[in-house]
């Protein structure tokens, strides 16, 4: 990853690096959101051909193949957005930016992230590792492309195909503990400018579901985390193990069908999932994972810094 981001810093040109270039230590790490708008960082509509391969090559040192198809399948549906909107100019697909927070370096502390709208995907390293790949933001509008050459296709399907089938699994019994409400939010609870906060347990617990109803929400958590690389999920997928499975619970909100407002939340003591879908007619899905203990390698960077003392904050690669 430090080798990618490297090799793609290095082939820009000064005003290109100036604006990729943040403090790791300012609020603009933190600063993370998803709605269309204008923001700082470098767009990938300003690189070159090869400039362009090396960002998306450091983009897949963190994504899996999977969550690199759907990282791009969500910046194409700006051009469905456009179509169906008469040609608005904000629908932009080369209007997502790339950031670097810090130097790529096997020493220091940096981070980078990726964002526009429905994107937003956070890493932080320190000590040649990485520490956090949260908040991980994927959202997507249409969720259902409904006309054209593409009639029918889903960016996020998996997500809310593996939530819908497990609520629908349920006994009437579980039901009634399942389902929170009749009524779904209107987004989710755990968007940007927020910290991540462990919401009050509602729903079902793992413990009190069977095997196979088990089974399907173990595949529920795998396709958020699996959307990473192997080597960097698995450190999340043990963390979640070790708060204890039974310890989960899964919370649903809103109507069972498709093509109706609807809302889930999966949570344990670490981490929290969070889908969905009531806009546009239930046809705008917003997705989130956080971790509540280690946003942006918070908790991890603490250990780092009592273990490699650095004796001032990092310096800025730029002014901004």
């Amino acid at each position: 990853m430090t080798s990618a981001a490297t090799a793609f810093f290095d082939a820009l040109d000064e005003t290109a690096q100036a604006k990729l270039s943040f403090k790791f230590e300012g609020e603009d790490r933190k600063g993370w959101h998803f709605i269309p708008k204008d923001r700082p960082g470098l767009p990938i509509g300003e690189l070159s051909p090869a400039q362009y391969d090396l960002a998306f090559a450091l983009l897949h040192t963190a994504l899996s193949h999977r969550g690199l198809e759907t990282s791009k399948q969500i910046m194409d549906l700006e051009s469905v957005l456009r179509e169906m909107e008469n040609g608005n100019p904000k629908r932009d697909p080369t209007k997502y930016n790339f950031y670097f927070f810090g130097k790529p370096s096997n020493e220091q502390p940096w981070g980078w992230r990726i964002e526009g709208h429905h994107l937003s995907i956070n890493v932080t390293i320190a000590g040649g590792e990485v520490l956090s790949t949260t908040p991980t933001f994927l959202g997507a509008s249409p969720a259902e492309i409904r006309f054209g050459d593409r009639i029918g296709f889903r960016a996020l399907a998996l997500q809310e195909d593996l939530g819908r089938k497990l609520v629908k699994n349920l006994s009437v019994k579980q039901k009634e503990s399942a389902i929170f409400s009749e009524t779904a939010p209107q987004d989710i609870i755990n968007g940007p400018e927020k910290l991540a906060a462990q919401l009050k347990p509602l729903g079902i617990a793992a413990s009190d579901m069977t095997t196979a109803q088990q089974t399907m929400l173990t595949e529920l958590i795998d396709s958020y985390l699996d959307n990473f690389r192997p080597e960097l999920c698995e450190a999340d997928r043990k963390k979640i193990e070790a708060g204890g499975f039974e310890n989960i619970h899964f919370a649903w909100a809103g109507f069972i069908q498709p093509k109706k407002p609807h809302y889930y939340r999966v949570q344990g003591p670490t981490f929290i999932f969070e889908y969905d879908n009531t806009q546009n007619q239930a046809n705008h899905v917003h997705t989130i994972w956080r971790d509540t203990e280690n946003d942006f390698g918070v908790n991890l960077l603490k250990l780092h810094y009592e273990k490699v003392p650095h004796p001032s904050a990092l310096p800025a690669t730029s002014e901004n």
